[in-house]
């Protein structure tokens, strides 16, 4: 089963779209307001949660300071409306869903790229 954390950049909205289709999904809004992106990454892998941001800065973490992340997608778009998110999500899920563990996905509204965590 797939659980999912949503960062405070995508939103409160995009957490609750997410929710209706997989359950166990939290939103650093709701659940810890405010925490820096370390904390934030440290909670995902400790609770094995699919990270969704709009942060690059998570990359960093990830491929640099070699944080052992689940998975993670990095929402990079032009047009940063919760609708939008939520579409270029929905359509990066139905697409990428089996390849979401064990690596970190970079979505545009035309594109997305898949680099493998470990």
């Amino acid at each position: 089963m797939l659980k999912f954390m949503v960062d405070e950049s995508t939103g409160k909205r995009v957490a609750q779209a997410l929710k209706h289709r997989y359950s166990d999904t939290i939103s650093v809004i709701d659940e810890m307001p405010g925490a820096k992106d370390r904390k934030i990454i440290e909670r995902a892998i400790e609770e094995q949660r699919i990270l969704i941001t709009n942060d690059k800065d998570f990359g960093e973490l990830v491929f640099r300071h070699a944080f052992n992340v689940r998975g993670a997608v990095l929402l990079r778009l032009k047009e940063e409306s919760w609708k939008n998110k939520v579409r270029v999500l929905t359509k990066v899920l139905e697409k990428c869903e089996k390849q979401l563990e064990a690596h970190f996905i970079v979505a545009t509204e035309g594109t997305v790229r898949k680099r493998t965590i470990r």
